[in-house]
């Protein structure tokens, strides 16, 4: 069992792949193999609707990872899209790379579980973990839950690990992923919660 988790910050080890990290690390106690995948350290192009993608295998642009996921994810289990929240939405790079991705290769994704995660110093978590959840949502991906919205506050990647409530909630995520990627496999045995429930109040 594999599942990917594509990192959509231009920082490869910031505060956006601090996270996807904590739920690969849960995934990975799981027994569930995971490969982090940073997908926009270099210039993505938009959709530009031309339909290519229509008689070819694949999206018509080819110097990014675009149709490098896309093959990955036939032989994968799940997705986890991880991305930074630039003004109340995620960044324009992942918004990129899965419109083209999506609607490039649906059938590759559909009924394997998919979670959102969104990183921001303070606000416009929530509305990004709306669109980013539409991706799912449209593609017949069963949409991962956790213990609050999937989402981690921090200025830098050691502010995220202080967020001890943003990092309970991607372990969660993980192992609730996992949980369901099993399920469907037939064991069907619900994770373990962690015995204290942590609150993190970002007033210092």
């Amino acid at each position: 069992m594999k599942v990917l988790l594509l990192n959509g910050s231009p920082r490869e080890e910031g505060c956006t792949y601090t996270a996807l990290a904590e739920v690969a690390d849960a995934l990975n106690a799981c027994s569930v193999e995971t490969e982090i995948i940073h997908v926009a350290t270099g210039p993505v192009h938009g959709c530009t609707a031309c339909l290519g993608c229509r008689s070819r295998d694949g999206c018509v642009f080819e110097d990014d990872k675009v149709n490098e996921v896309r093959a990955k994810m036939r032989g994968a289990d799940g997705l986890v899209v991880g991305a930074p929240v630039y003004y109340a939405a995620p960044n324009g790079a992942m918004l990129s790379f899965l419109n083209r991705m999506f609607y490039a290769g649906t059938a590759d994704f559909q009924h394997k579980p998919g979670a959102a995660i969104v990183s921001a110093r303070r606000a416009g978590t929530t509305a990004s973990l709306d669109v980013l959840n539409k991706y799912f949502l449209i593609s017949n991906m069963p949409v991962v839950p956790s213990l609050y919205w999937a989402m981690v506050h921090g200025n830098t990647p050691d502010e995220v690990h202080r967020d001890g409530e943003g990092m309970q909630i991607m372990r969660a995520l993980g192992r609730n992923m996992a949980w369901m990627i099993k399920c469907f496999a037939g064991e069907e045995k619900p994770p373990k919660a962690e015995p204290e429930r942590i609150r993190t109040n970002f007033i210092r």
